[in-house]
């Protein structure tokens, strides 16, 4: 099947299943990629914390930060609501900055991601990876401000209204009335960016190899495994990734590495237009055109 064909076919898939998606893979030795709208810009929900990860991991190798320091954590403080992690706990804790790198990266903690927010703000993280040349990642809020949506302000019975607030209210520009989801106020990025940012952490570029090496470690321990990984994850590769979830937004980014040696970059961020918070055929239908996609560009 030719490229332009495969494109339209899967194109065709995504908005029979009320998808709009942004897809880019790439080889990451090669420089070959497919893709579809790679150059859409999405809020990005909690894949920010991979930029967080390596403006953190950065500032303790220049000596401006020690991953070993404890940080006082107290419930009621910085507290993020989450399904896992520091959120859950009853009593202040002591946290090194190291630990708080695993939990936020590798178990998606936003209060992890928020106390290292905390020491280093996101216009600093937006400055460092500008700095070693990384641009289309804009980074303006902690994960504090991503979770007051209108969702955390209804009865869970009624939450399906702000899935359908979140469809709706978008503009043509990708504005929208709530704040976390319009691109010109929230954390925002492309695939192409998330690509560009993947590239540099597995292939040499201005990312220090230690940095770059220890964030490639934190994604491969990503213990949230049920959006691409079924389709990349096998004996034969390795799957190093990062979700991010936001009311009509699914994502995810990662690199496979094969065992023949091939290794590619997948990025891919969605809006959905169905009201429900559960969507189990979205997140196979996000795996199974990424992997399409991964074929395409491996056997062409």
């Amino acid at each position: 099947m030719s490229t332009q064909k495969l494109i339209r076919e899967l194109r065709r898939t995504l908005d029979d299943a009320g998808l709009r998606g942004s897809f880019l893979v790439r080889d990451l030795r090669s420089g070959d990629e497919l893709g579809i709208e790679p150059d859409l810009e999405f809020p990005v929900a909690s894949l920010v914390k991979v930029p967080l990860a390596v403006a953190t991991l950065d500032r303790i190798r220049r000596g401006e930060l020690d991953g070993a320091t404890s940080i006082l954590v107290r419930p009621g403080g910085i507290t993020t609501p989450g399904p896992t992690g520091l959120s859950k706990f009853r009593h202040p804790a002591h946290i090194a900055v190291d630990d708080l790198l695993y939990l936020s990266t590798a178990v998606s903690d936003s209060t992890a991601a928020d106390a290292l927010f905390a020491l280093t703000p996101p216009a600093e993280v937006s400055a460092i990876l500008l700095g070693l040349g990384l641009r289309g990642i804009t980074v303006r809020h902690t994960m504090q401000e991503l979770v007051e949506t209108p969702v955390e302000r209804l009865d869970p019975a009624d939450s399906h209204l702000a899935h359908v607030l979140a469809i709706e209210a978008g503009t043509a520009g990708r504005g929208h009335r709530v704040p976390q989801l319009d691109v010109t106020r929230a954390n925002s990025g492309t695939a192409r960016a998330f690509l560009d940012l993947l590239q540099a952490l597995w292939t040499p570029s201005p990312i220090d190899a230690g940095v770059a090496e220890r964030v490639r470690t934190l994604m491969g321990e990503n213990v949230l495994r049920h959006r691409l990984a079924p389709d990349f994850s096998s004996d034969a590769s390795r799957w190093s990734s990062k979700t991010g979830t936001l009311l009509n937004l699914r994502h995810e980014v990662g690199v496979v590495e094969h065992a023949d040696g091939q290794t590619f970059g997948v990025a891919v961020l969605t809006e959905s237009r169905v009201p429900a918070i559960s969507q189990p055929g979205a997140e196979a239908l996000m795996a199974e055109v990424a992997r399409t996609l991964r074929d395409h560009l491996r056997h062409r």
